[in-house]
């Protein structure tokens, strides 16, 4: 017992010291809630949520409304069809996320004369990158529903789309909704890479605000912070909707 008390003073010690002595340097009163600069950082800070929020959400249902889509035609027994999931998927998979934020901003508009906010840009590159995870999340989960199914919706005279929306989907969402969760906490995460372009989400936020104070540490703790707190929160939602679904079947 003595033995296991003296390695944990021996682990903490130097932490202790190497804090202390770098404490003179810390400069919290930039994100000192107490006073009013520290305030007006904070709030200056916490203004990007909303638009981290919103791309990610919005990102997130488009990326899972084009992966089934992307999807259904893997399940074909039609060789040209899964020929087109399988090239999509392993394409845009291939691609960085980042390359992609950038290809779409500064490279779409010039090749289709589209011009793009930085909004739509982050939201359309952040969807099609998830749209290959999301096509691949789909065609297991729809592939772990039993042929007993398909044979019972096909008795009572159920056509593809019908079995599809009332037998297969429904079981299959609820198996597949952890990684669902899984890929919008991925999606709230990889937003922060759109700050690239100018987004003014909390990445963006906490460097312009480490511009201006000259405090990274301080700054990039509560960005942290930040995030840690949308994805605790995003991650307890998804718990408890796969509860709710689990109920509903009992």
């Amino acid at each position: 017992m003595r033995h296991a008390t003296l390695k944990k003073l021996l682990v903490c010690a130097p932490l202790a010291l190497l804090l202390t002595g770098c404490s003179a340097n810390w400069g919290w009163y930039v994100v000192d809630p107490s006073t009013p600069s520290g305030l007006s950082n904070l709030k200056f800070m916490a203004s990007g949520a909303y638009n981290t929020i919103l791309m990610s959400l919005t990102a997130i249902l488009i990326s899972v409304v084009v992966g089934l889509m992307v999807a259904l035609p893997g399940l074909s027994e039609r060789r040209a069809l899964k020929s087109f999931n399988r090239v999509y998927v392993e394409i845009v998979r291939s691609v960085p996320i980042l390359v992609l934020i950038l290809w779409v901003y500064y490279g779409l508009p010039t090749l289709s004369g589209i011009t793009l906010n930085v909004f739509w840009a982050g939201v359309l590159a952040l969807a099609l990158s998830d749209s290959a995870f999301q096509a691949e999340i789909f065609r297991a989960g729809i592939q772990s529903i039993g042929k007993g199914q398909y044979e019972a919706a096909q008795s009572i005279s159920l056509s593809y789309r019908d079995t599809m929306r009332y037998v297969i989907l429904p079981q299959a969402i609820r198996r597949i909704l952890p990684a669902l969760g899984n890929q919008l906490v991925y999606m709230l995460k990889m937003s922060s890479l759109v700050s690239v372009i100018g987004m003014q989400e909390l990445t963006r936020k906490a460097n312009e605000l480490v511009v201006t104070e000259y405090r990274p540490l301080e700054i990039y703790t509560i960005l942290v912070l930040e995030y840690l707190v949308l994805i605790l929160l995003v991650s307890s939602g998804v718990r408890w909707l796969e509860r709710k679904m689990q109920a509903s079947e009992n």
